[in-house]
């Protein structure tokens, strides 16, 4: 299945239109992103999406944590973790980057290395990202909305990230986070961006069963006493 968990989030009609389009485009689970200020509020239209977009796409929410301040994050995290279908941070600062790949709370990583020169990421990060099991998210609008010198260094992050990930094979994953429907792309045009930026066809299709996987695991989170060990209720 084709997975796309970063799709800004807006109103019920801007949200309906963008869902919409995903599908057309091949698109079968979406995401629509909140950040902290606007999860509760979205979730009040939530009920009212779903009816519209039964029968069209499977969709779910997104809480994108957008914060440079470290006790913020793990107090945000902690408040909303059994009301989001996955829960994103913002990195770029090397201490975000860090200690959201050391907190198994959290499911995502998105955009390491943002308005950084690096990819924000190193062989230490990437090993806490595999032993936590946070995604790192790799965002389509990031080379679309840049040019010249500034697209350059993203794709070149981008390679730099790729690296690590076959080396420690944490989980990576890809999104658009499109803003509207001029940003949606075909599935077959996702797939062959991402190709062209040195990611084979098997490593694409990777990233959208560990998305997938992200929110099967969150179906069942408060069930889980240890990573791999869930608790199974006694129906005798």
């Amino acid at each position: 299945m084709f997975f796309d968990l970063n799709i800004n989030g807006s109103s019920l009609d801007d949200n309906l239109k963008i869902a919409i389009e995903a599908s057309k485009y091949g698109w079968e689970h979406i995401n629509f992103s909140y950040d902290q200020n606007d999860f509760k509020q979205a979730q009040e239209f939530k009920n009212e999406l779903s009816q519209d977009l039964a029968e069209i796409i499977n969709f779910d929410y997104t809480l994108e944590i957008k914060s440079n301040n470290i006790n913020e994050i793990r107090k945000i995290t902690r408040k909303f973790r059994n009301r989001a279908s996955c829960i994103s941070v913002i990195g770029g600062d090397l201490k975000v980057n860090r200690a959201v790949l050391e907190n198994v709370q959290i499911d995502v990583l998105s955009r390491p290395y943002l308005r950084r020169y690096d990819s924000g990421l190193n062989h230490v990060l990437a090993k806490e990202a595999l032993k936590n099991n946070v995604a790192v998210e790799l965002c389509f609008k990031d080379v679309l909305k840049s040019y010249l010198a500034p697209r350059s260094k993203v794709i070149s992050n981008f390679k730099d990230i790729y690296a690590l990930y076959r080396k420690f094979d944490f989980p990576l994953i890809l999104s658009s986070r499109a803003e509207s429907v001029f940003d949606i792309r075909t599935t077959h045009d996702f797939i062959a961006f991402f190709a062209q930026t040195g990611l084979t066809t098997s490593e694409i299709e990777k990233s959208f069963l560990s998305a997938r996987n992200i929110l099967e695991f969150n179906k069942n989170r408060d069930k889980m006493i240890l990573t791999g060990v869930r608790r199974v209720d006694d129906e005798a």
